[in-house]
């Protein structure tokens, strides 16, 4: 008991030792601010070598009030800095590493120099190597496509990424050294292969193989072999991020100056800055643009100005930079597609913050450190925001966002002030957790009327609107304030049977249980989706049916229940009924990715039963080559295979797996490695080097996404050292790198 007692009391010093770090590291007052980034980068000419080698010149400035002798650089740990000069002197620095997280940590590079004066500016430049192991979304050295985001910490700065103020901003100028035959691409102007952003931002860069194009003002860097649906797609989503924009100038004033860009990508979709945003390549090849990544284009055109032409920082900052910047986005969403729309989009976000809800801390004292900081700062933001304008009215709410804007920021303490009035409300939102759960009754008839108890937990009053849904009759609809911790009621004068009442119909409140918002209550999940899979997954398809039908009669637009609505559907033979509600979704202006693949998959299925095997073949073709969704993917395979319909097989990918065959049976994990990109699939080279007693390919079929990308599907036979023999199905992703294949991905593998 002793001994465990002191092992304890170690991990709780360690455990304090490591938080207070970072909390140095994200709490502490700012020294010196980046005025600007000047990066040279180098991708490397050789497919084997894994290091990009930078030259980054800061000009900084001393903000800290007093003189300043010590400059802190911090950096990715993979770095490896040769020198550091100052002012044009080379000087010696320390290194050591600071965690931030169990699983992240800085390296810091310490300088001591000459005191400079309070205000004061300096140039520090540093030349350094980065070296990759493994590619990820964040960063990736590839002889195809390269990127590095900024949360791969691959450029030198002062300030922790991590920083509770906010991370370093300042202009960038970008220059990449790239193989032949591949280009780059950054935020800003370019001008002479250099891209230079006058606005604050974080230095990015990523580079690829694409067809530019310019559609209505925005550059699209498509796929290269982009075909004509491809290209619908681009214009769709150029014309997303142009009306977004245009929108926008009603909360934030004029649109910044800056060059829109739409880069397909392989990794890292959804990252924006300063008018570029990535989108995920597979987006050009499905039949519309989903959901998430129109969400992702208006983002990006709000964050042309929060985060581009207006800093946001400070404490609290997130608020503004994602919650304000989602709130705006959203509005755009129902003023584009309804209101039935932004309420499944609200639906989401209020999901996502549901999981963290019960352990977040109030959004004001919040970092990037936290791993709720995203789900909390977004969603709940967002809902703060919209509660908020509700509030104030949207005259006086875009008024006060583009006053206190015209300086270049928005802070957390000028929203304060602005909304001074509303002091209560802006507090309970931004500086206290969530506590609040709204509840609704059982109505109480008696001589005409329905009394309905209503209750609010939270520590804020709540003005909200109840409704009543009759047996006969239009719904009715009251306003009620529920005092704080404590009860209210409605009255609705009726003889008609009150089927069921809600509270907060408008869901403006963020609350820790969404549940029971409604009497009788339909359901314990706050996730309507969930509720309906639980049912679904234990194939209980009755009432997997019922419920989605419960929840489709108030959103109609949700099409992750619909395509559940149709898969029970289709499991319970109502294949006509099925049919309908999988084409229901295909009509979606913008559906989930996830509900295209499975849709296709749908109408595969119903096609395959009527023994229309030919559009069946098709259906699932277009669900595997949308790349949205594993198991829609999966499906579409097996059902492929099922009727015999698999697309021709290329003979030198043939070639290539008789190739790999022998490879995997040496043993040599150099023969292996040599027909894989560097930096992909590292984990699986590992797993079967040195221990295959066999193994056998045979490619069933190539789906080919673009002249230098497919998708090949092959039956294995395989027996590792101290394992069973093996048999099943694997889905490799090739790229044509020169006149030969490489795998860049295995991206199914299901062999048992």
């Amino acid at each position: 008991m002793n001994k465990f007692r002191l092992i304890a009391g170690f991990a709780a010093i360690l455990l304090s030792s490591i938080i207070g770090a970072a909390q140095d590291e994200t709490r502490s007052a700012a020294t010196w601010s980046v005025q600007k980034y000047d990066i040279q980068a180098t991708l490397p000419a050789a497919a084997s070598d894994r290091s990009l080698t930078s030259k980054t010149v800061l000009t900084l400035k001393n903000v800290s009030g007093k003189p300043a002798s010590t400059l802190t650089l911090r950096i990715s740990t993979l770095a490896a800095v040769s020198e550091i000069r100052i002012n044009e002197s080379v000087v010696e620095f320390s290194r050591s590493e600071s965690t931030i997280t169990p699983g992240t940590s800085l390296q810091r590079c310490v300088v001591r120099i000459p005191a400079v004066s309070a205000g004061g500016i300096i140039t520090a430049v540093v030349d350094y190597k980065l070296t990759l192991k493994d590619n990820s979304g964040l960063n990736t050295i590839s002889p195809t496509a390269s990127h590095f985001l900024p949360l791969s910490f691959w450029y030198p700065t002062p300030n922790s990424w991590f920083s509770g103020a906010g991370a370093d901003n300042a202009t960038v100028r970008v220059k990449v050294n790239a193989a032949s035959g591949v280009s780059y691409v950054g935020s800003g102007v370019e001008a002479g292969g250099v891209f230079e952003q006058k606005f604050g931002t974080q230095p990015f860069f990523a580079t690829g193989n694409w067809d530019v194009s310019n559609v209505n003002g925005v550059a699209i860097y498509a796929p290269k072999g982009t075909s004509a649906d491809g290209q619908k797609r681009a214009a769709e989503m150029a014309s997303i991020l142009t009306e977004a924009r245009t929108f926008a100038t009603a909360y934030l004033g004029n649109a910044p100056d800056v060059p829109l860009r739409i880069v397909a990508a392989r990794r890292g979709a959804g990252f924006s800055s300063a008018g570029t945003v990535l989108v995920d390549e597979s987006v050009f090849r499905r039949s519309k643009v989903d959901s998430l990544t129109t969400m992702n284009l208006v983002e990006s055109a709000v964050r042309t100005w929060i985060g581009g032409s207006i800093t946001a920082t400070g404490d609290g900052y997130g608020i503004i930079r994602e919650g304000l910047t989602r709130h705006i986005a959203t509005e755009f969403i129902e003023s584009k597609f309804g209101k039935d729309v932004a309420d499944v989009e609200r639906l989401r976000q209020r999901t996502a913050y549901s999981a963290i809800s019960k352990r977040d801390a109030p959004m004001s004292r919040t970092s990037p450190l936290d791993d709720f900081y995203y789900p909390e700062v977004a969603n709940k933001g967002a809902m703060a925001w919209r509660l908020l304008e509700k509030r104030v009215g949207t005259a006086e709410f875009s008024k006060a966002l583009k006053s206190n804007a015209q300086d270049g920021d928005l802070l957390i303490f000028e929203m304060r002030n602005a909304f001074s009035a509303h002091k209560d409300l802006v507090e309970y939102l931004f500086d206290q957790v969530t506590e609040m759960n709204l509840l609704v009754g059982l109505p109480q008839i008696s001589g005409g009327e329905a009394r309905i108890a209503l209750r609010n937990t939270g520590s804020i009053d709540a003005t909200v609107n109840v409704r009543a849904t009759l047996k006969t009759g239009p719904p009715m609809d009251a306003s009620s304030t529920v005092k704080s911790l404590s009860f209210g009621e409605v009255v609705f004068k009726t003889n008609s049977p009150i089927l069921r009442v809600e509270i907060d119909t408008e869901k403006l409140y963020p609350q820790i249980e969404y549940s029971d918002d409604i009497a009788p209550r339909e359901s314990t999940d706050s996730d309507p989706v969930l509720a309906v899979k639980r049912l679904f997954d234990k194939q209980d398809y009755a009432a997997a049916e019922g419920m989605a039908r419960v929840v489709l009669r108030d959103l109609p637009r949700l099409d992750e229940v619909r395509i559940l609505l149709g898969r029970a559907l289709l499991a319970l033979n109502r294949n006509a009924e099925a049919e309908r509600e999988f084409r229901a979704v295909l009509d979606e202006r913008s559906p989930t990715s996830r509900s295209i693949g499975w849709a296709n998959v749908g109408l595969a299925q119903v096609s395959s039963a009527a023994n229309q095997n030919d559009a069946a073949a098709k259906y699932a073709e277009t669900a595997i080559v949308a790349d949205a969704d594993y198991g829609a993917s999966f499906a579409a395979r097996n059902l492929r295979n099922k009727i015999g319909d698999l697309p021709a097989v290329d003979a030198g990918v043939k070639a290539f797996f008789t190739d790999f065959d022998r490879a995997a049976a040496s043993n040599r994990k150099a023969d292996l490695e040599a027909l894989f990109i560097p930096g992909e699939a590292a984990k699986f080279v590992s797993g079967i080097s040195g221990s295959t007693e066999q193994w056998q390919t045979q490619v069933r079929g190539v789906d080919r996404l673009d002249p230098n990308n497919v998708l090949v599907e092959t039956s294995l036979n395989i027996k590792l050292l101290t394992k069973d023999s093996e048999s099943g199905t694997a889905v490799y992703r090739l790229i044509k790198i020169g006149s030969g294949w490489k795998i860049a991905a295995v991206e199914m593998f299901e062999v048992r």
